[in-house]
């Protein structure tokens, strides 16, 4: 039968046959400034002036965790709950939403309410999660703007674990929803789910910054290195894929353990007849995925990872029963009804077996995975494992404090949290920052600033280099404590060590002799060097504090080390990232528009930064336009003069007139960055570039501000 074709060719067709070839198909290098364009609030229904954090402020929170407490037990037909309760369910939601931070950018995280988006709702790691998310819809809907699906979700763990005995450290509420797929996150190269194309020499050499090890789960195959059931190798992987989610030894197993003290695995029969993910599914499931066609398809029949049976005897009661369990027993691997492989306990008694999942009465063997054989096996695992077990009440209280940082390690520093059960203590993962004061004479610093010999240039890269730490993805970094003056900080490359020292030394006797933090006085000079470039006002907003070392966690910052950093046109070495690649990467982290990012470029150039001199060709000290004017010059012609070097020749003469690195000429070179810097260029547009600088400087400089948000 013939189809009729829609006359009118539009956005919402789905193939290349309906929609014609793309630019991205025509031209697959081309850089993509789409992640600049990330979070675009034209999709969120609410409006831009929507504002969450003062709608969560007025929710009935005891109303809200009643009714979450109450759907833990209230079974569905169409979703029967395993033993009558939800609660392991959505402790698994809320492991998975949040367990996808990464510390390498900071991406991922339950900070945004991204699992009801493509591709984490399709993930296989998170097969029939959508049941969970629907079965929550009745109060969300209740709640309205009051609750977001991103903190519903964690708050929802919380309560999960607390029905079923558990303990928790608390909740911070505050995480606004967003609105469409963060489509630019890197999770991989793979094409098939579960693929590992993502490691280089040896197992330990996981592409930055990816944490799982492979494509679609949240942290291991917890049937072993993809699928070779070998405790220590994969104890290898839970180390290092925990690691990068920011959890050490003692935290790791915490985890393991107080998650799979509750629930079970589903692997009831042939995987081959699971349906489609969400995404991939017929229109008439409305969202559902993985339509099971073994048997009922759902409770005893219910086939997720293939993995199947409880962990311990008592799966919806918080107890020491999964250590009790792994100590007593010989564990004999096998398989489940679904392939996978398990291990059950060798002659197990009838006491430490399960009930069946349906209420019948029958009872079945618990299992571990090899994930979990891994505690035993590894020996630095199997001493923290044999801790726990010997003392209940350290493992609940390391179990409980895991899982708040689990739940919160991306929403920034304690301020930034919200609700009554925001605990007192504030915790070194948080990046503590004393107080800072705004009670002092802001002109009579810049006064002494200005009369300190320092240069424009060395207090502009000062501030730069303190504030541009920031990442928007879990609000880390930035100006506010100044620890651009503490270890890592004052020891990266990037950062001029030594020039960095003498520039400090002066800085902060200008801050003890006016009772100014230092973190203050860094921006403060740079907005001082920047007035000195241009006539106008850079404004200010004081009240940053000041941190110390041993509120610092090193090897924690140390991940926050500029690679690049575009905008001083610094590259640490060649990486198969292209510059402008990392720089984009950059301003997103920053929460910068294509705009924001090419004045900023643009000036700072203009102003004489660059790491290696390459790309300052105009007038060096003075605040305008003149380096787009040149940039966009028609007398010289470009050619490559090193792996990411360039030299323009002048046409008349052929001799070489200036240099350039790949993050100067994309701004020539790509079609939208060029109409941006041909905007920027024009003579009409000179104050503009001045006053479009100091706006996107100041975003940078106060993007940490959260006490003025």
């Amino acid at each position: 039968m013939d189809e009729a074709r829609c006359p009118v060719m539009h956005g919402a067709l789905t193939s290349n046959k309906q929609t014609g070839t793309s630019n991205q198909d025509w031209w697959p290098n081309q850089l993509n400034l789409r992640i600049l364009r990330q979070h675009d609030g034209k999709s969120n229904p609410l409006g831009t002036n929507f504002d969450y954090r003062e709608a969560f402020k007025q929710v009935d929170y005891e109303a809200l965790k009643k009714d979450l407490h109450d759907l833990m037990t209230e079974s569905q037909d169409w979703w029967p709950a395993d033993y009558g309760h939800y609660g392991p369910f959505f402790i698994r939601m809320t492991w998975h939403a949040a367990g996808t931070y990464r510390t390498g950018d900071g991406r991922g995280g339950g900070g945004t309410g991204a699992q009801r988006f493509a591709p984490l709702n399709s993930w296989p790691d998170n097969g029939n999660l959508d049941k969970a998310r629907r079965l929550l819809w009745p109060i969300k809907q209740k709640y309205g703007n009051k609750i977001s699906w991103a903190d519903l979700f964690i708050l929802t763990g919380n309560v999960a674990i607390e029905s079923m005995g558990g303990k928790t450290f608390g909740f911070g509420g505050g995480r606004p929803d967003i609105w469409h797929p963060e489509e630019d996150i890197y999770w991989g190269v793979e094409t098939d789910w579960l693929g590992d194309e993502r490691y280089s020499d040896t197992r330990q050499s996981l592409d930055n910054p990816l944490a799982a090890v492979q494509m679609g789960l949240i942290y291991v195959n917890p049937e072993g290195p993809n699928g070779n059931p070998d405790p220590l190798l994969s104890a290898q992987d839970i180390r290092e894929t925990f690691g990068r989610m920011a959890m050490n030894d003692e935290e790791t197993v915490a985890l393991v353990a107080g998650g799979h003290t509750f629930g079970k695995a589903h692997g009831a029969g042939d995987p081959e007849l699971v349906g489609a993910e969400p995404e991939g599914a017929p229109l008439e499931q409305m969202g559902f995925g993985w339509k099971n066609l073994h048997a009922s398809g759902k409770g005893v029949d219910t086939t997720t990872s293939g993995i199947e049976g409880p962990w311990t005897a008592n799966p919806t009661q918080w107890d020491n029963g999964y250590f009790d369990l792994l100590f007593k027993y010989e564990w004999a691997l096998t398989k489940s009804p679904a392939g996978a492989h398990i291990w059950q306990p060798v002659d197990a008694d009838e006491a430490d077996m399960a009930p069946q999942v349906d209420g019948s009465g029958e009872k079945v063997s618990t299992m571990m995975t090899t994930a979990d054989m891994a505690m035993i096996m590894d020996p630095a695992y199997r001493e923290i494992s044999e801790r726990y077990h010997k003392d209940p009440e350290l493992f609940a209280d390391a179990f409980a404090r895991a899982w708040y940082k689990l739940l919160h390690r991306d929403m920034g520093p304690k301020i930034r949290y919200l609700g009554p059960e925001v605990p007192e203590e504030e915790l070194i993962w948080q990046d503590p920052v004393p107080a800072g004061t705004s009670d002092y004479d802001v002109d009579a610093v810049k006064a002494s600033i200005k009369a300190s010999g320092l240069s424009s240039l060395e207090m502009i890269e000062t501030a730069w280099a303190s504030a541009a730490t920031y990442r928007g993805s879990d609000m880390r970094g930035g100006a506010n404590g100044a620890r651009i003056r503490l270890a890592p900080q004052k020891d990266w490359a990037a950062n001029k060590p030594d020039q960095l020292s003498r520039i400090l030394g002066v800085l902060e006797a200008i801050a003890s002799e006016h009772g100014a933090s230092v973190a203050d006085v860094i921006v403060l000079a740079g907005n001082v060097g920047i007035e000195s470039a241009c006539s106008a006002e850079v404004p200010f907003l004081a009240g940053r504090g000041d941190t110390t070392q041993e509120l610092t966690d090193v090897e924690s910052f140390a991940v926050l080390e500029p690679a690049a950093d575009g905008f001083r046109n610094y590259l640490q070495k060649n990486y198969s990232q292209s510059p402008e690649e990392m720089l984009l990467d950059k301003a997103q982290l920053l929460g910068l528009t294509a705009a924001e990012m090419t004045v900023l470029v643009g000036g700072m150039r203009s102003l004489g930064i660059s790491a290696d001199g390459h790309g300052v060709w105009s007038e060096t000290g003075k605040l305008s336009n003149a380096w787009f004017n040149t940039l966009l010059d028609m007398s010289v012609q470009w050619s490559k003069a090193g792996d990411n070097l360039y030299e323009a020749k002048d046409r008349k003469t052929g001799q070489v007139v200036r240099t350039a690195t790949r993050v100067d000429l994309v701004f020539g070179s790509n079609s939208e960055l060029r109409a941006i810097a041909e905007a920027y260029a024009q003579d009409d547009n000179k104050d503009k570039f001045v006053s479009d600088f100091i706006a996107a400087w100041n975003k940078v400089m106060n993007a940490d501000r959260f006490d003025i948000a």
